[in-house]
């Protein structure tokens, strides 16, 4: 393997550390400890183990986190009049509902129900716009992720091909906004797209979100590129994989990151620093 690995548990570990002394400045200037509050619908084992390392995060930086569980036949509308609460709530400066939600309970009218200032997800469509306008302020927490780590391969990103395989509003699209916004060509991919594998093998940047295991062979990958394999599936082993070919993939990319440990670590620290820059920005 050639590739060296783009690390998001220790680059996290150090992004943490940075938002941690934020809210000790914030104390010394009288100001209270940023709050989050995270909805969980259902009993869905993965999401309840998201929010729960959520909860760690926050109390390794001293947020304030809150969580709301929900039985999972609870009415749409319920869900709504809490998320209104909870916007009217001025010791709350992010709120997250955690995806999926149960198949009765229409996900978009959720989101959109979140105030933008308080939508640390960065899902609501103001935000998307925001930063479809060059213009961002609260910035989808996974793209924002990948980014930071772009930033620290130490690769200036401008003027490099890039191509994004998925095209989900959560993931794919902000992070084609993203790398459009650094200053990258754009290619962006999905289920629709022919000829996958050319539009990979120009990729100097890299980025692939499909939930399919295995879905890029590594020996598509160019020489010294930079992969970012934000895919994650357990196998019926127990085992995790990404989307893209790992080992063959290394042996071509200048950086890759690893599954698990790569991407996910990142997005979780994306989400403290949006609700840290709500805190400091809008609800002072």
């Amino acid at each position: 393997m050639s590739a060296r690995i783009l690390d998001g548990n220790a680059i996290a570990t150090r992004l943490r550390l940075e938002v941690a002394a934020r809210v000790r400045a914030r104390r010394a200037e009288g100001l209270r400890n940023p709050g989050l509050t995270m909805v969980l619908v259902g009993d869905d084992p993965a999401s309840a183990l998201y929010v729960r390392h959520k909860r760690r995060d926050c109390a390794e930086v001293d947020f304030n986190s809150n969580v709301v569980t929900l039985d999972s036949d609870t009415p749409q509308q319920q869900l709504l009049d809490i998320v209104e609460a909870l916007n009217s709530d001025p010791s709350v400066d992010g709120i997250l509902v955690q995806l999926p939600l149960p198949p009765h309970i229409e996900s978009a009218a959720v989101l959109e129900r979140i105030v933008p200032d308080k939508d640390v997800d960065g899902y609501h469509p103001y935000n998307i716009g925001r930063l479809a306008l060059r213009q961002p302020v609260l910035r989808s927490c996974t793209p924002k992720g990948i980014m930071q780590l772009l930033e620290h391969t130490g690769i200036p990103i401008r003027g490099l091909d890039a191509t994004v395989v998925g095209a989900s509003n959560h993931v794919g699209r902000p992070m084609g906004l993203e790398l459009l916004l650094a200053g990258c060509t754009v290619t962006t991919a999905h289920k629709f797209t022919r000829r996958l594998e050319d539009h990979v093998r120009t990729a100097d940047v890299l980025v692939v979100a499909t939930g399919r295991p295995g879905l890029i062979g590594g020996d598509w990958v160019k020489l010294d590129a930079i992969v970012i394999d934000v895919g994650i599936t357990r196998d019926a082993a127990g085992k995790l994989l990404g989307d893209v070919e790992f080992e063959s993939a290394a042996s071509r990319a200048a950086w890759i990151t690893p599954v698990p440990g790569g991407v996910g670590p990142m997005t979780r620290v994306a989400l403290l620093q949006n609700t840290l820059y709500a805190a400091d920005h809008f609800h002072r």
